[in-house]
């Protein structure tokens, strides 16, 4: 008879959430101040003569009184937690910059850190062996920020860039695995795109590794329902960071129990995935102090447990254990949140949520802001008057663009550079930062220049086979990683798709390696199956049109959950310099191809004809 088989960490806690709610621990900060350290007793003798005040810097503890942490750790487990949480919310290279500490103390900290936990843990699971406990990394979101600018004269400036945030969080995720976590938590998240360099590092790391454990994900929200730094409402913020497989997504901070509560049903009706919430003790009265009491805490997290939204709850800032306690007993009995099924429609973002349902008649990508298709948007750009430029995106918004497409492909420009500063200054400008992104290039390192510019999920303008599949499969990974969904034109090692047939091969080739090698979402997926201009004098070219049209009528059909979109002005640029006949072309030939599959389509948002207007005979 075989012993049965062991079950791996991961797999005991995923056990447990389904079973009941899980404990996490409360504030370690509000316990290390409760110690009244002074500046000498946070230093030490190893840090004595250090040049920076290090009493800001709870984490340092871990090397300078571990003993004070291990009985933080004690505290809340007696409380009742089931997740302890390490002292490492700072403990990144980024995050220790403002206490001039090397980044080579990176390492020691966060083990030294977990050795805390641990030990906290391993008593009591030897004491009850039939409740285990889990040591949690805490990383926190450093002291800068990516998604907005941080210097009021200069839109355009990031302290920070998107591959240096990646390399600090790696650093700090290495050492956490190192030491031995069995869950990494990522925290009071107040800048999304700060949290998808964070995933991206995390998943890099995993990847290469060959090494992953459960990931929670809490971000911080005003009372208004918006991250607190970046400005994403809660449903956009989700669709930002779906990509990644995670264990939680929740809230945490700013916020008592009670200001939380709109925010946190949002949250749970829309995640697919289990639901975290650890409030504040209320907001901070005019001594900084918290004043809800753990009956009151308590009470409030009982309201969430018995509406069905938590899997894991526990305290942030001037909770105790008594908090931890109180709510430990409260939501004891209580079943745990049921995930949301996947909806499998395309969801988009910038600071607001957009999804495309089966009911919507068309997707409009507005198209003037690329400096290919428009002569003035490619001036103004190579003028650099961003002003003017920032209007045209502004003006397609109010012409109906639900998206709008950002092109920087010109000689004169450096491309990269275009891209990632017109993106930096329109994520300061409320009405458009507010609709998603189509970041449009045909080199790949301008897209990812752009991928690392955006917080919300955009679509990446395009992928094809045209390099071969290898090359094709990496650049979908990574938009994966980057959390974007695709279009894929139809184009191989061939050349670009003409005929029906070949337009449908190519895209259903390109469907099989998405969907089947790296398990792309289908509703992430969007083809384009080459609109080609017509009446261009040569015969061959007049069925153009109709190509693109049986096309998507096919595609539709053999590629389940996929979306079909594209240029809707390259039908008629035969007829450049004669717009009436352009958009009354525009209009027609998207009558016909939405009621055979379009899904969006890049237009001049504003400037489309309505087909039932246009005169019968230019009809």
């Amino acid at each position: 008879m075989s012993s049965p088989r062991i079950l791996s960490t991961a797999e005991t806690l995923g056990n447990l959430l389904d079973e009941r709610i899980l404990m996490l621990d409360g504030a370690t900060g509000t316990q290390i101040q409760a110690l009244q350290l002074d500046e000498a007793a946070v230093r030490g003798s190893r840090f004595a003569n250090h040049a920076h005040d290090l009493k800001n810097f709870a984490d340092i503890l871990c090397l300078t009184r571990p003993d004070d942490i291990v009985q933080i750790h004690r505290e809340y487990l007696a409380a009742g937690a089931d997740i302890i949480e390490t002292n490492t919310f700072g403990a990144s290279p980024i995050g220790m910059v403002e206490f001039d500490l090397a980044p080579e103390l990176v390492a020691e900290i966060n083990a030294a850190a977990v050795v805390c936990a641990r030990q906290a843990c391993e008593e009591f699971n030897q004491r009850t062996p039939d409740r285990p406990r889990f040591v949690a990394g805490s990383i926190g979101p450093t002291t800068k920020q990516m998604a907005i600018s941080t210097q009021v004269d200069d839109p355009s400036f990031r302290p920070v860039t998107f591959d240096e945030m990646v390399e600090s969080y790696t650093a700090q995720t290495r050492a956490l695995m190192e030491a031995g976590v069995d869950i990494l938590l990522v925290e009071t998240v107040i800048d999304t795109l700060n949290l998808k360099a964070c995933l991206f590092a995390i998943g890099r790391y995993f990847e290469e590794q060959s090494h992953r454990v459960p990931v929670m994900v809490s971000a911080t929200f005003n009372e208004g329902g918006a991250t607190f730094v970046s400005g994403q409402v809660v449903e956009a913020f989700w669709h930002a960071i779906s990509h990644f497989p995670l264990l939680s997504v929740g809230m945490n901070c700013a916020l008592g129990p009670d200001s939380m509560r709109p925010h946190l049903e949002t949250l749970q009706r829309i995640a697919t995935t289990r639901i975290s919430c650890h409030p504040n003790a209320g907001l901070p009265n005019e001594m900084g102090q918290y004043d809800l009491s753990p009956a009151e805490m308590a009470q409030f997290m009982g309201e969430f447990a018995d509406a069905g939204w938590l899997n894991i709850v526990g305290g942030c800032c001037g909770t105790t254990p008594d908090h931890i306690r109180a709510i430990a007993e409260r939501v004891q009995k209580i079943r745990p949140h049921r995930p949301s099924a996947s909806d499998h429609l395309l969801h988009l973002s910038g600071t607001q949520p957009l999804t495309l349902r089966p009911e919507h008649n068309l997707l409009m990508i507005g198209e003037r802001t690329n400096v290919a298709g428009s002569r003035k948007f490619a001036r103004l750009i190579q003028e650099e008057k961003h002003e003017e430029a920032i209007e045209i995106a502004h003006s397609q918004i109010v012409g109906g663009a639900n998206v709008i497409d950002i092109n920087m492909d010109e000689g004169m420009l450096d491309s990269e550079l275009e891209m990632v500063r017109f993106l930096r200054l329109i994520a300061g400008e409320t009405v458009i930062a507010a609709v998603p992104v189509m970041i449009d290039s045909s080199k790949w390192s301008v897209l990812e220049a752009g991928l690392q510019s955006t917080q919300g999920k955009p679509i990446v303008n395009s992928i094809s086979l045209k390099d071969g599949e290898a090359e094709f499969l990496r650049r979908a990974r990574l938009c994966r990683h980057y959390g974007a969904a695709v279009i894929v034109m139809a184009f191989d090692e061939q050349g670009q798709a003409a005929e029906t047939t070949d337009k449908v091969k190519i895209c259903q080739r390109a469907y099989r390696l998405l969907t089947e090698q790296i398990g792309f979402p289908a509703e992430d997926i969007i083809f384009d199956p080459n609109i080609l201009t017509v009446a261009t004098g040569i015969e061959e070219h007049d069925n153009y049109a109709v190509n693109f049209i049986e096309a998507t009528r096919r595609l539709k059909k053999l590629c389940p959950g996929v979306h079909v979109s594209g240029g809707v002005s390259n039908i008629s640029f035969s007829f450049r310099g004669n717009n009436v006949v352009r958009e009354a072309m525009h209009a027609v030939f998207l009558y016909h191809a939405v009621q055979a599959g379009l899904d969006m389509g890049i237009v001049n948002a504003g400037q489309l004809a309505v087909y039932e207007e246009i005169d019968p005979e230019l009809k």
